[in-house]
């Protein structure tokens, strides 16, 4: 359906549309697996935008980015929705790579305001004609940058509309009876036509347009004297609302409205989470982010096992029960996280400060400083966002907090956006971090142990989204630890990566070929004796990781064993190189990007052969 058949829907085909627009991403997603609540939650503002809107020109940046499904498929993908989060298949979130229609990309939160601002500014200043729009939601206003880019928004002047898809959020409403009768009566049609009229016949002569300004100053004294003015209406925004975000009808004309005012204007629109489809209305956190599941009544196809997060949530709860100085902290994402247990059992030390990472490791920073052992349990690529915090707030001062980096390594059919192949690099150039990289779940509970008993200053355990692989021993915690003999090769690796090693060196006996292999327990500090010690036996050497090749562990090694003189070494880094990674399955991904253990015993059998 093109943008010119949207535009002529009439009212009862619109409801229609919602109605087969939800029950295709319910369809889709309980064969593919994606975000199914947040989506279904915005259909019918999405077919509003969609019926008042050209987005092959105008532009609508979307915040967050796993809203989209229902724009997708009235943007011409619907046939494709089957391959969704699969390898070479449709993203889960907007890519401009995909279509024109999606403005931008979008795989985190709190930045749509300010990206679209920055749409609107570029749009006044080529003297080009289209309009920009910004859809939050799902918890985006959680996050600092929001208000940053709201604050500017509303200030600027710009056509510019803002969509607030409320669906729980802590947002202040209004109060009392007279705020909701004058809400109702500054959102019926013949007063915005009222509205749309004075501006246009005022705004024609300097009188007029004194006389303007005089009116709408009487007003709204008149108003602040009467309700409490919205947190919007004082950035400079013309708000609208709240209004059901529901009625797709409704919808439709206020946009209509809010695209002729030609200034900022935010629509504050109140949705259910997962609507239309019970299960989801019923446990939308479970259905915010889902596997493959049985229509009927939810139930995923196959339940997952045990993952790195979960086993993370118990190990803390251990340490929490035999400590009161151990705390959680979250970023919106406790059941992610695995800390939903610890929510449970220790409410009072637990803590989400919703999208905020800054806030939650300067906070974090706040609590050490008064002796307490905050364990900060945030997705690698989210933590990017609290770098400055890292630095500034934790590490100058060598304050004991504790990072649970989690989906650390390639994330799976996330995308680019999700991948934690930055935090190598990121946090080893931090002065004074530790780096832990477990490769099992004991591991994993052993070393947590150690970072929040033993380590003083800033330590982080990274480990990567879902379960453990065949390699399942407790090595270390410190140094590096020769997990397999050899005499033509030695392999090195940390985390989860250490299975591919391993097969590698399987692979290679089969030809013959005798590989040894090391598993890295800390990346930072890097025991780099014990690594020499091994490469200089078999004069050969391959780092494997799973991250990019700026700043990774290998590029270390190679420094540091070139500043001890050690000689005639061969040696090849074996990483993702210097490119974003698409989505599909850590497997495939680990196959595409040449990091599997197929890819790893090819890349050392050539540096046996002289390659």
């Amino acid at each position: 359906m093109g943008p010119e058949q949207l535009n002529t829907l009439t009212d009862i085909q619109a409801k229609l549309l919602c109605d087969q627009l939800r029950g295709q991403i319910i369809s889709s997603v309980s064969r593919t697996g994606g975000h199914l609540a947040s989506s279904l939650g915005v259909v019918e503002a999405t077919v509003a935008v969609h019926r008042v809107f050209n987005l092959e020109t105008d532009r609508l940046v979307f915040d967050v980015g796993h809203q989209c499904y229902a724009h997708k498929i009235l943007t011409q993908r619907g046939d494709q929705m089957g391959t969704l989060r699969k390898l070479g298949g449709l993203s889960g979130f907007p890519k401009p790579r995909e279509h024109r229609a999606d403005a931008f990309i979008a795989g985190h939160a709190s930045n749509a305001v300010s990206v679209a601002l920055g749409m609107a500014r570029a749009r006044t200043l080529s003297g080009e004609d289209y309009s920009v729009l910004a859809m939050l939601g799902d918890g985006a206003m959680t996050g600092g940058l929001a208000y940053e880019g709201l604050s500017d928004a509303g200030q600027s002047r710009e056509q510019l509309v803002v969509i607030l898809n409320d669906n729980g959020m802590s947002i202040t409403k209004n109060v009392g009876g007279v705020a909701q009768h004058l809400a109702q009566q500054r959102l019926k049609p013949q007063y915005l036509q009222f509205k749309k009229f004075y501006r246009r016949v005022t705004g024609a002569t300097a009188v007029g347009r004194g006389l303007y300004r005089f009116t709408h100053r009487a007003k709204q004294a008149v108003k602040n004297a009467v309700l409490h003015c919205s947190m919007f209406e004082d950035m400079g925004f013309t708000y609208l609302g709240p209004v059901d975000g529901h009625d797709v009808n409704y919808l439709t004309r206020l946009l209509r409205y809010a695209k002729e005012l030609n200034s900022p204007v935010l629509l504050h629109i109140k949705t259910i989470k997962g609507k239309g489809y019970a299960p989801a209305e019923r446990e939308p956190d479970r259905f915010h982010g889902v596997g493959p599941f049985r229509v009927e009544d939810g139930a995923p196809l196959s339940p997952g096992g045990e993952s790195f997060s979960c086993v993370f949530g118990d190990a803390l709860c251990r340490l929490a029960r035999e400590r009161d100085d151990v705390a959680a902290i979250t970023a919106a994402m406790p059941d992610g996280t695995g800390l939903t247990g610890f929510a449970r059992e220790f409410p009072s030390r637990f803590f989400d400060v919703g999208i905020a990472e800054g806030h939650a490791v300067s906070m974090a920073a706040g609590m050490a400083k008064q002796r307490m052992i905050p364990v900060a349990a945030i997705y690698s690529t989210f933590l990017q966002r609290a770098y400055d915090m890292l630095i500034h707030d934790v590490a100058i001062q060598n304050l004991h907090v504790v990072f649970g980096v989690d989906r650390a390594g390639l994330s799976g059919e996330d995308g680019e956006t999700h991948h934690g192949v930055f935090d190598i690099a990121y946090l080893s150039s931090v002065p004074g971090m530790k780096i832990y990289c477990p490769a099992s779940f004991e591991e994993l509970r052993a070393m947590l142990r150690y970072a929040v008993e033993k380590v003083r200053g800033p330590v982080a355990v990274r480990y990567p989204r879902g379960g453990e692989g065949k390699f399942r021993a407790l090595c270390g915690i410190e140094g590096a630890s020769v997990i397999r003999p050899g005499t033509d090769v030695t392999i090195a690796a940390y985390g989860t990566m250490v299975n591919e090693a391993v097969e590698a060196a399987r692979l290679l006996e089969e030809k013959g070929r005798s590989a040894q292999v090391v598993k890295l327990n800390s990346i930072s500090p890097l025991d780099v004796d014990t690594v020499a010690a091994c490469a200089k036996k078999t004069g050969r050497l391959v780092v494997a990781e799973e991250c990019v090749d700026a700043g990774c562990v290998g590029r270390r090694l190679a420094a540091e064993l070139a500043l001890r003189g050690v000689a005639g070494l061969k040696l090849a880094l074996v990483n993702l190189g210097d490119r974003f990674v698409r989505q599909g399955t850590v497997a495939e991904l680990r196959a595409l990007c040449g990091i599997d253990g197929a890819s790893i015993a090819r890349r050392a059998a050539e540096v046996m052969d002289g390659g």
